[in-house]
């Protein structure tokens, strides 16, 4: 048969498992995605209208 716990044990392992499970939530909260490399200027292609007069594309004005 099953003999029952003393409180002390009990006490004990509810405060250790409190302690791994405060831990645990802890570690997982500071461990956020890391940060991507900076973007490459050479990657984005400004969008030029052809409709558009040569002065208004060539300075980027609309």
């Amino acid at each position: 048969m099953l003999e029952r716990t003393d409180t002390p044990g009990r006490l004990t392992r509810g405060l250790a498992a409190a302690l791994i499970a405060v831990t645990t939530l802890v570690l997982a909260a500071n461990a956020g995605p890391t940060r991507g490399a900076e973007p490459s200027r050479t990657q984005h292609t400004p969008h030029v209208n052809p409709d558009a007069d040569s002065s208004a594309a060539r300075t980027g004005v609309r």
